[in-house]
């Protein structure tokens, strides 16, 4: 039974070692066997093909509402950053072993100011 097992898994392998190749190079060769160049030289899994297209292109007439909420209520949080985050930061930088402010802390707080 093993001996079985062990041959049909050595058989898919042997069988599927065909399926394996790159199918983006029979893309780029034509009919005629030359080079045909690809349509965007970015591939889609590319993070920064995003920064070489027109993402307003891509975009829906009718944005997501919830967009529009983050930018009325982005204000608030900058006041709340300001009026409650800030002076904790403060506050526990002045006694960092009672309050466990780190040197990471302190880093991320001196890259705000």
């Amino acid at each position: 039974m093993k001996t079985t097992i062990l041959g049909l898994g050595i058989f898919l392998l042997v069988t599927s070692a065909g399926c394996a190749e790159n199918s983006q190079q029979h893309m780029l060769v034509d009919a005629g066997g030359g080079y045909t160049a690809p349509a965007s030289i970015y591939s889609v899994m590319d993070p920064t093909s995003l920064v070489y297209s027109d993402v307003a292109a891509g975009a829906t007439p009718s944005d997501n509402p919830w967009r529009w909420t983050g930018f009325a209520l982005h204000p608030a949080g900058v006041a709340l950053d300001y009026l409650i985050n800030r002076p904790i930061y403060s506050l526990t930088s002045q006694l960092p072993y009672i309050f466990g402010y780190t040197s990471e802390d302190a880093m991320l707080d001196a890259q705000r100011r």
